[in-house]
């Protein structure tokens, strides 16, 4: 979407079989006025592009530039750097990795890094340190100018920073280690009740499907509403679009060992209910002061503000 606004054409490339992008596609559709590759390492099915350096190569060989979202880095904080595997501009999704809020009204926050080659164009004002102790420098004839009032959601920097702080080099290590474990622990526990469309070591996040459970007409959607009943808010569902029915389960560093086996297990519950009773899915949640919503004509009918009769 964004680089639509900002005027460029775009095309997908596809991912390979083992859910990585396509380095064979990737260089067939690479020429001299591709702008920027942009992509998400993590990915958005959890793998890691073991294959990124090649992948920057091919991009920088024809004289273009690595975007890449760090929406994913909650698995790799104080394990990797982005620069050295070749991104030339990452942001950062703080309220994923970083602890700032995000739903609920936020604010988002998304502060973007650049290599030195386009710190001229990063957006004016930037902090200056000089003798006299900081200030603010407008002087910047490259620069695309201002783009929001300041320098973005300020407050969210300043707890992310804390965040930062609090935690440590160590306890960011330890951070991005825990929620990497933390996936392929659930992993490991429901790959025999769901299916794992790429069964291997993911990072931060798994992806599961309803493949099985659609013997049985149960949907993702079903799975998801039942969790409500348990007691766990459901997770994102039907994202990744290249997975059918997909479930994506991000426990992230802060659940622990009890959590985890609860979620595990409610899963498991949810599998054999699917097998033996699957109109009870179809209805839940079933202890909720609302069962389930219409959806589909909430999307498309909004109704965004309380008349009265």
């Amino acid at each position: 979407a964004s680089a639509h606004f900002c005027g460029y054409e775009f095309r997908e490339i596809k991912s390979c079989a083992r859910g990585n992008l396509s380095v064979s596609a990737l260089a067939e559709a690479m020429t001299d006025d591709v702008a920027a590759l942009m992509l998400t390492n993590p990915n958005t099915l959890g793998m890691f592009e073991d294959e990124i350096c090649e992948v920057a190569h091919i991009v920088h060989a024809k004289g273009g530039m690595v975007y890449c979202d760090g929406a994913n880095m909650n698995a790799l904080i104080g394990k990797a750097r982005p620069g050295d595997f070749g991104t030339d501009v990452l942001h950062l999704n703080l309220h994923k990795t970083f602890s700032t809020p995000h739903g609920g009204g936020g604010p988002g926050s998304g502060p973007v890094a650049a290599i030195k080659e386009l710190e001229p164009y990063l957006p004016a004002p930037v902090v200056a340190a000089t003798r006299d102790g900081l200030r603010l420098d407008y002087d910047r004839p490259l620069s695309i100018g201002r783009v929001k009032a300041y320098q973005g959601n300020f407050g969210m920097f300043i707890r992310a920073y804390a965040f930062i702080r609090a935690l440590g080099a160590v306890g960011i290590r330890k951070s991005a280690e825990n929620a990497v474990l933390n996936a392929n622990y659930v992993r490991a526990r429901l790959r025999d009740e769901y299916e794992v469309p790429y069964d291997r070591i993911n990072m931060h996040e798994v992806i599961f499907s309803d493949h099985r459970q659609n013997e049985h007409g149960v949907t993702t959607l079903d799975i998801a509403k039942r969790l409500i009943d348990y007691g766990f808010h459901p997770p994102t569902i039907y994202f990744p679009l290249v997975v059918h029915g997909a479930l994506m389960v991000e426990p992230t560093e802060s659940e622990g060992l009890e959590e985890l086996d609860r979620f595990v297990e409610v899963m498991k519950k949810i599998a054999e209910e699917a097998r033996t009773t699957p109109e009870l899915l179809k209805k839940a949640p079933v202890t909720t002061r609302r069962s389930r919503f219409d959806e589909a004509s909430a999307a498309r009918k909004p109704v965004l503000r309380w008349k009265p009769e």
